[in-house]
């Protein structure tokens, strides 16, 4: 049985850093469904992911104000945080492949990004920050779900650098007392998402007729939860008392390969197998990603609501009903980066590709 914990009528007007990317603008529209009467700020620094066409119809109504600016800019956020209650931090640099890539983005934004979050958070007296962290941070998840007391052991400079972050968060609520609650999440899909990441990057190129690039095997497995479930989640985080100091997980428990959701995308778009191409694989590629949510639910009583079924369904007729949105998207920088990462990058060897029983069918 969950915990009851008290609802919270203290927190008015709320900081959403990132507020133009993916998740934070699904946040956004969550708030603006489920929490009318609650006004926020978005703080972005519209980067090559940051997108205000996913905010155009929250915009102009007086309760979503946008700020263009830096969260390591601590006078773009002195000004963004002033007379707000809470502050939930996306902000982030989180593709895992441009951070093998180049990493000094990763540190600047992730790491040092959040000490000037805390630092203007503390200054404010502000009663709630929830800091996104993510599942990366524990590293391979081997046999077990990773719990939040397991040990961070990241494999990337990008899971390296929300690590910094995470930590950072703790001390500043250990050290300090600042309100902050961590939050390690699975891998999100839906609406809005950028098309570098795994399950748009697979819909857009099959809708295109394109070859869908596959690391390895395509046997690497990650937990996979709709973005409107993890919203649901920070949400009850944020309006719930208590909680400082705490870490929670946040999944929905549906494991599934790359090579899974590759054929699985295909088959609902009526696309050939073949559009599956298997191409070497990146550096210190994990294995698994899995947590174990049995804290938030018993804590909260969260759950997820939205079966993996149905709501890759709805991501998929998103992407087929939102092409100009993922045209202009993948148009300019976005066109020159995957050349660099897919266009030169060599087929799977014959031991990355597995036996004909593992390749995908």
């Amino acid at each position: 049985m969950a915990e009851r914990r008290p609802a919270r009528s203290d927190i008015r007007r709320v900081l959403v850093t990132g507020g133009a990317g993916f998740i934070g603008s699904n946040f956004v529209h969550h708030l603006a469904r489920h929490h009318p009467g609650i006004s926020v700020v978005v703080l972005d620094k519209l980067t090559y992911a940051g997108n205000l066409e996913n905010l155009a119809d929250l915009l102009g109504d007086g309760a979503v104000r946008f700020i263009r600016g830096d969260i390591a800019d601590p006078a773009a956020v002195r000004d963004a945080i002033k007379d707000c209650d809470a502050l939930v931090n996306f902000a982030a640099e989180t593709h895992v492949d441009r951070s093998i890539e180049s990493a000094g983005d990763f540190v600047m934004t992730d790491v040092f990004g959040a000490y000037v979050l805390l630092e203007a958070a503390r200054a404010a007296g502000i009663r709630r920050v929830i800091q996104i962290s993510t599942d990366e941070v524990y590293g391979d998840a081997g046999d077990t779900p990773s719990t939040e007391e397991s040990p961070l052991n990241p494999r990337s400079p990008y899971a390296a650098s929300k690590a910094g972050g995470d930590r950072l968060a703790f001390s500043y609520w250990a050290t300090h007392g600042v309100p902050v609650v961590i939050t390690r999440c699975s891998n999100n899909y839906g609406p809005f998402q950028h098309p570098e990441k795994l399950i748009p990057l697979f819909v857009t190129n099959a809708l295109e007729d394109r070859e869908l690039p596959v690391y390895g095997t395509g046997s690497n497995t990650r937990d996979w939860i709709h973005v409107e479930d993890h919203c649901a989640a920070l949400a009850a985080i944020l309006f719930s008392d208590g909680l400082e100091g705490e870490v929670l997980n946040i999944g929905s428990g549906v494991e599934l390969s790359s090579g899974e959701i590759g054929r699985l995308i295909l088959a609902a778009l009526g696309k050939p197998p073949s559009l599956l191409r298997h191409v070497s694989d990146r550096p210190g590629h994990v294995r698994r990603h899995a947590v174990n949510t049995a804290k938030i639910a018993r804590r909260l009583g969260w759950k997820p609501a939205v079966g993996f079924d149905d709501g890759i369904a709805a991501t998929i007729a998103w992407y087929r009903d939102h092409r100009p949105w993922w045209d202009r998207v993948k148009s300019g920088e976005f066109s020159e980066y995957y050349q660099r990462m897919y266009g030169t990058r060599g087929p799977a060897s014959v031991a990355e590709a597995g036996t004909p029983a593992e390749r995908p069918r």
